[in-house]
């Protein structure tokens, strides 16, 4: 069995700055952290591993410092790790992404699943994986909170609304997990030590056969028009002090039938 996990580094929620040019987020000089929902992906990948002895292989697209995250993931116990770095695939909105990725998977070769976060924290758009699994034309679960696979299929119980429900698939196939209660397991010593070593093999959109009128910016239909911060509403109050209760809802009575809130 061979599971592509797909992540994405993204900027700490307390550093987000935002391009004025571009109105684009800006990524470099800014620290970032692997995908919240992201890890629930991979982590649901080991754990197959785990159970199935499946390779793991981690993609993502980004500048180079994403190299860090790849690496992390192959500390963790993924096999292989690919970054799709190029200027050409810059400002890419989630169709665009998803075309960009789309070729990074097709020049893997087979696989049997392919395992996404539900959402990007920097996006929360929700996209990228079925558009993805829409591009290569394999079926897709989304908010998947377990994978387990027996008899020859994925196993998978989702959210549905205010209940859950188990579906089967068989691969290949794309699932985007949301976050349950696994957390991301530590790295051993050992998988440190490989994650040190690796060599992260870094493609472009031309090795990946991507023709670039289809990615970036300009291939993006998705265009932001403005970015403002909503203004924070100002609100009176007033605390009653008063500790006797008849008198604190006498007070408050006479305060909400005075401001005419309350009628008599």
């Amino acid at each position: 069995m061979k599971i592509i996990v797909c992540l994405k580094q993204v900027p700490d929620t307390e550093q987000v700055k935002i391009n004025p040019e571009t109105n684009t987020l800006m990524r470099e000089g800014v620290d970032n952290i692997m995908n919240p929902y992201d890890e629930e992906a991979l982590e649901t990948a080991l754990i197959l591993k785990d159970t199935c002895g499946a390779t793991v292989t981690v993609i993502s697209m980004g500048p180079d410092q994403a190299k860090d995250m790849l690496k992390q993931a192959l500390a963790l116990g993924a096999d292989d790790a690919v970054l799709l770095s190029d200027r050409a695939v810059a400002g890419s909105d989630t169709l665009a992404t998803s075309v960009a990725l789309t070729g990074l998977v097709k020049s893997l070769g087979a696989y049997d699943l392919i395992l996404c976060g539900r959402l990007a924290v920097d996006g929360s758009t929700a996209q990228v994986g079925p558009e993805l699994a829409e591009h290569l034309g394999i079926p897709q679960v989304t908010g998947a909170l377990k994978v387990t696979f027996a008899d020859g299929k994925f196993v998978i119980e989702r959210e549905n609304d205010s209940t859950s429900q188990v579906v089967e698939v068989a691969g290949p196939a794309l699932v985007t997990m949301t976050r349950a209660e696994k957390e991301l397991r530590f790295a051993s010593i050992k998988g440190k030590m490989k994650a040190r070593k690796a060599q992260i093999p870094v493609k472009s959109a031309a090795d990946l056969g991507i023709d670039p009128a289809t990615v970036g910016l300009g291939a993006s239909p998705t265009q932001v028009l403005k970015i403002f911060t909503p203004a924070v509403p100002h609100i009176e109050s007033q605390i009653i002090h008063e500790e006797d209760p008849d008198k604190a809802v006498a007070e408050l009575m006479g305060k909400l039938t005075s401001t005419n809130v309350l009628k008599h």
